[in-house]
C-alpha cells in the first residue's frame, strides 16, 4: 500500500506565509488608518449599515473593501483561483485550485474578523468568482469579453436571479417565464428574490422557464439582462414578498431587514423585460447546468471558511478558559468547559481531513465530473461545516459569558453570518437529501450497482 502523505505542498505553505506578510504590511495598516476599525469592532453593524437607505451598505464601507481588493489584486493574490488566462494560477480546464483554495479560506477565516477576509459579503483578499466560472464554462466569446474582463476590471457587477418569492430550493417550479417574440427578442415576466448586490449591479443573470412544465429540469434558460433594462424594478431590500404583491403596498411600509446587516438582498420584479437571443448564456433550456456550474467549488470553499471560523471560536474559547479564574481557579479546569470544546475540536480535525481529501479529489478530475463522482462528499463537507461553525460560535459565547454576549467579541457576528449558510447555496436539508440519494442509489456511482425498489 502506498504511503499516505497529509502534508501540505511546500508551495502552499509558502503561499500562506506570503499572505500573512501581505496582510501585515498592506492590509492591517489600511484597517488601522483613520477610524476604519469601526467596521470591525463593536460598532461594526452600525458603521456598515445605512439605516436611512433601506439598510444598504454604507458607501464608506464599500469603498474600503474596493481599496483592499485593489491592493490584493496588485499584489497578485485576489485572482488566485482564476484560470491563468485571467491572471490567476488555475489551469484553463478549471482544475488545480480546490485544495489550495480550501486551505487558504480556512487559514484566513481562522484569524477572525478583519479587512483581509470579511465573509459577510464574500469579501476576501483571495477572491471567489462563481459568476466568472459560469461565464467561463457557458458564455460566448462576446459574453466572456464583456462579463469576465469587465468583472475583473471592476466595471461589471453581476447579480444572480434564481430564487423566487414562492420558490427557493424547488427551482424547477419557477414562475418567471420568458417568451420568444418576433425579431429574435424575448420578453421576461416574473419576480426574483435574494438578488445579492442588486444595489450596485450592472448585469442580472435571470433564470426563466422558456419551455416545459413545472418540475422539468430542462426548459429553464439563463439570460444576461443589463440592470437598466426597462421593466426591472427593485421592490425591496428585503421585504415580505407575499404581503407586497398581495397588498400592493409600498416597500417602505413593509421593510424587514435580515439577521446579518447590512442587507443587499433585493426582491426584484420583471415586467415585460425585453432582451435579444444574444443575452442567453449557455444552451436554450439548459439554464440549470449554468446555475450549478459553480456549486461544487463554492460549497467546498464555503465549507473551508466555516471550518476556519469554527477553529477561531474554539481556540479563542480555549485561551479565555485558561486565563479566566472564577472561584480562584481557571475555567479550563472544569469538565463542563472542557468536554464541549473537546468535541468541537475533534470535529474540526475530522472535517479538515474530509474537506482536503474532497478538494484533492476534485483537482484530479474535470469540472463536469465532480457532480457524478463527488457531489455527495462536497455536500457532506458543506452542510456539516456550516452547522459546526454555528455550534462553535454558540459555545464560544457561552464560555465567554457576558463578554461572549457582547459585541466586543466576534462570536455573535460569526454566528449570524454563518447561520445563513445553512440555508443558502443549498439548504442543509437539500444537501442531506443529495447525500441520501448517493447512499441509496437514486443517483451517483451506486445508481447502476444498487437499484432501489423504494
Amino acid at each position: 500500500m502506498a504511503n499516505m502523505n497529509f502534508d501540505l505542498p511546500p508551495g502552499l505553505v509558502e503561499h500562506l506565509e506570503k499572505l500573512d506578510a501581505f496582510i501585515k504590511s498592506d492590509i492591517q495598516p489600511l484597517q488601522d488608518q483613520d477610524d476604519n476599525n469601526r467596521f470591525f469592532d463593536h460598532r461594526r453593524e452600525h458603521s456598515r449599515t445605512d439605516w436611512d437607505n433601506d439598510g444598504l451598505p454604507r458607501e464608506e464601507w464599500e469603498d474600503l473593501l474596493v481599496e483592499c481588493t485593489r491592493r490584493a489584486d496588485k499584489a497578485g493574490f485576489w485572482r488566485f483561483s482564476l484560470p491563468r488566462q485571467y491572471g490567476g494560477r488555475n489551469e484553463s480546464s478549471g482544475r488545480g485550485a480546490n485544495l489550495w483554495m480550501a486551505v487558504i479560506r480556512e487559514h484566513l477565516a481562522s484569524k477572525g474578523l478583519g479587512l483581509f477576509n470579511d465573509l459577510q459579503n464574500e469579501h476576501s483578499i483571495v477572491g471567489n468568482f462563481p459568476d466568472v466560472i459560469m461565464v467561463q464554462h457557458f458564455g460566448s466569446p462576446e459574453q466572456k469579453r464583456e462579463l469576465i474582463e469587465g468583472r475583473l476590471q471592476r466595471k461589471v457587477r453581476i447579480t444572480f436571479g434564481l430564487t423566487e418569492p414562492g420558490h427557493g430550493s424547488d427551482a424547477t417550479h419557477m414562475e418567471t417565464h420568458a417568451e420568444k417574440q418576433a425579431g429574435d427578442t424575448w420578453v421576461i415576466n416574473g419576480a426574483k428574490m435574494w438578488q445579492t448586490g442588486m444595489h450596485k449591479a450592472t448585469n442580472c443573470f435571470v433564470f426563466a422557464r422558456t419551455s416545459g412544465k413545472n418540475g422539468d429540469p430542462k426548459g429553464i434558460t439563463c439570460f444576461n439582462v443589463p440592470r437598466q433594462t426597462p421593466g426591472i424594478k427593485v421592490e425591496s431590500y428585503e421585504v415580505s414578498p407575499v404581503l407586497l404583491f398581495a397588498s400592493g403596498a409600498s416597500s417602505d411600509k413593509l421593510l424587514q431587514w435580515t439577521l446579518n446587516m447590512p442587507t443587499d438582498h433585493a426582491t426584484v420584479s420583471l415586467n415585460n423585460v425585453r432582451v435579444s437571443s444574444s443575452a442567453i448564456i449557455g444552451p436554450l433550456g439548459g439554464g440549470l447546468a449554468v446555475a450549478q456550474a459553480f456549486v461544487h467549488e463554492n460549497r467546498i470553499r464555503q465549507a473551508a471558511s466555516s471550518l476556519g471560523a469554527a477553529v477561531y471560536c474554539v481556540e479563542q474559547s480555549i485561551a479565555y478558559a485558561g486565563k479566566r479564574r472564577p472561584f480562584g481557579k481557571p475555567l479550563a479546569t472544569n469538565q463542563a468547559i472542557q468536554f464541549p470544546l473537546v468535541e468541537l475540536a475533534t470535529q474540526c480535525e475530522m472535517l479538515r481531513l474530509l474537506i482536503r481529501k474532497t478538494a484533492t479529489d476534485m483537482d484530479r478530475m474535470d469540472h463536469v465530473e465532480v457532480e457524478a463522482k463527488l457531489g455527495d462528499k462536497v455536500s457532506m463537507c458543506n452542510y456539516w461545516a456550516n452547522r459546526l461553525c454555528t455550534e462553535a460560535a454558540d459555545r464560544a459565547i457561552q464560555v465567554h459569558g457576558g463578554w461572549g454576549y457582547s459585541r466586543h467579541c466576534q462570536f455573535e457576528h460569526i454566528w449570524r453570518h454563518h447561520r445563513r449558510y445553512r440555508i443558502t447555496e443549498g439548504s442543509e436539508e437539500i444537501q442531506m437529501r443529495k447525500i441520501a440519494g448517493y447512499l441509496f442509489g437514486f443517483m451517483g456511482p451506486r445508481k447502476e450497482v444498487v437499484p432501489s425498489k423504494l
